[in-house]
């Protein structure tokens, strides 16, 4: 692995099953050290693309390599990263610490007492057979081990399923604790929140298509912010809102107060707002959510 190799890196990456085309032209590269939210539906093709960067499907285009490695050479591919899927299935007849006996044989090695103090954080009973462990303590033997192999890279798919809130922010808690460390984490969720939370860019994918990547600012930008006003008087000058860069959707709730939506900078609206008496100004940014449901034609619902 070469000190400067990129961690994840996928060129013009495609994957067809047939006459379907699970994954279109996909380019990106997630540098060491950035925690990296990809995002889609179901039937999007993250999934399609997680097994193609952990060679566990072959590419019919393009490639996807691992810190410089192949990740059709799983054994090297593999030396670099830890994977925690959506479903975890354990050995049904072994307890949760023969499982994780097991997990440390395979991939980069496992820091032991770290492992040791993660099974503590995360509320694990190791001494529990597996098959008597819910959907949630299956994922949490999962991402101790993950977490505990300090591995360069962690691919992270849907990793909270089952977690209880307590459990899901002791998670968050891992993650900026290996952002820390160095590691890089490319994590696939529907939570959008703890996207939101926890990562410093996102992609969004459709029908196999990236049509995103950016920082959660920039993303934030290319969505209007609302703007609220409640004045103290009646301001007629500010019937020419409406007339001013970025802004739309001017919306008179009452004669005191006003709702508009803003696409550029605030500086306009700020100066018409000079003269008048403002009791109150809102400013709601989008949220993640808000943001992902508009490339998909839906931000009215």
């Amino acid at each position: 692995m070469a000190e400067s190799a990129t961690p994840v890196l996928l060129d013009s990456l495609g994957k067809r099953f047939g006459a379907t085309a699970a994954v279109t032209d996909l380019s990106l590269a997630v540098p060491a050290g950035e925690v990296f939210g990809f995002l889609g539906p179901n039937g999007a093709g993250k999934s399609t693309t997680i097994r193609l960067l952990l060679g566990l499907l072959r590419p019919t285009t393009g490639r996807a390599e691992v810190f410089g490695d192949p990740a059709g050479d799983v054994e090297r591919a593999h030396r670099h990263l830890a994977y925690v899927p959506a479903d975890v299935a354990l050995w049904p007849s072994l307890t949760g610490q023969e499982c994780l006996e097991l997990l440390a044989g395979v991939g980069p090695g496992t820091d032991r007492g770290y492992r040791d103090e993660l099974v503590e954080r995360f509320a694990l009973d190791v001494g529990k057979r597996a098959r008597t462990y819910s959907t949630g303590n299956r994922q949490k033997v999962a991402l101790v081990a993950a977490f505990a192999t300090r591995a360069p890279l962690l691919v992270l798919d849907e990793p909270t399923s089952g977690l209880d809130p307590l459990m899901e922010r002791e998670f968050r808690r891992c993650l900026a604790e290996a952002a820390e460390r160095g590691q890089t984490v490319f994590l696939s969720s529907h939570a959008l929140a703890e996207v939101e939370a926890v990562c410093t860019r996102v992609g969004i994918l459709r029908a196999g298509r990236l049509v995103e990547v950016a920082g959660l600012a920039e993303l934030r930008r290319l969505r209007r912010s609302e703007v609220t006003v409640s004045l103290a008087r009646p301001a007629p000058e500010l019937e020419r809102l409406a007339g001013l860069p970025g802004v739309a959707d001017v919306r008179w709730t009452t004669p005191l107060e006003v709702t508009l939506a803003l696409t550029g900078p605030p500086g306009p609206v700020l100066r018409a707002l000079g003269g008048a008496d403002v009791l109150r100004l809102d400013v709601r940014e989008p949220s993640l959510e808000e943001i992902f449901l508009d490339y998909y034609g839906r931000a009215a619902a």
